[in-house]
């Protein structure tokens, strides 16, 4: 079950979840990649779309992926819960937490940054080094190479203010 996909499904009004400056910026890029203005983002768009940003070799499986989060057509209104999700930040904290379970066999609260840098770059998404350096910025690691998911899950979710006690 995820969330995402049940916020789509569901008759909530994604529009609610934005300010309008926010759905206007939404509009915007929407309006970038869909290239041909027929209201709908397709496979032909998104190609594009990556061409004019000079990613030329972009496989036909990865599109497909993509088009595949919206469960159908993606309108505007599917844009806006998958994209809008994501930047948001709305998955909560115990789906956060979740995800760092099966790294952490032992539920110590820790997960061992070389590992877990490991897998980050070579599992599922794929991220870059870059990326896995910003991510890690904000993690809080104790000296022996570990890191405090659980702080890292509270940065995550409420900001990286500290909790006041």
């Amino acid at each position: 079950f995820s969330p995402k996909y049940s916020m789509i499904n569901s008759n909530s009004n994604v529009f609610s979840m934005f300010e309008q400056s926010q759905i206007q910026e939404f509009k915007e890029a929407f309006g970038c990649i869909d290239q041909d203005r027929d209201g709908v983002i397709k496979k032909q768009d998104l190609k594009e779309t990556y061409a004019q940003l000079g990613k030329l070799n972009v496989k036909d499986e990865e599109l497909d992926e993509m088009l595949n989060e919206g469960k159908g057509p993606i309108n505007f209104t599917v844009f806006l819960a998958l994209f809008g999700e994501k930047l948001n930040g709305t998955d909560p904290e115990d789906t956060i937490l979740a995800a760092f379970k099966p790294f952490d066999p032992n539920g110590t609260g820790f997960v061992n940054k070389d590992e877990f840098r490991r897998l980050l770059m070579n599992q599922a998404d794929k991220f870059t080094a870059e990326e896995v350096d910003q991510a890690f910025a904000l993690a809080p690691i104790d000296p022996t190479g570990n890191i405090d998911y659980k702080s890292l899950c509270y940065i995550i979710t409420h900001g990286d203010e500290k909790e006041e006690s």
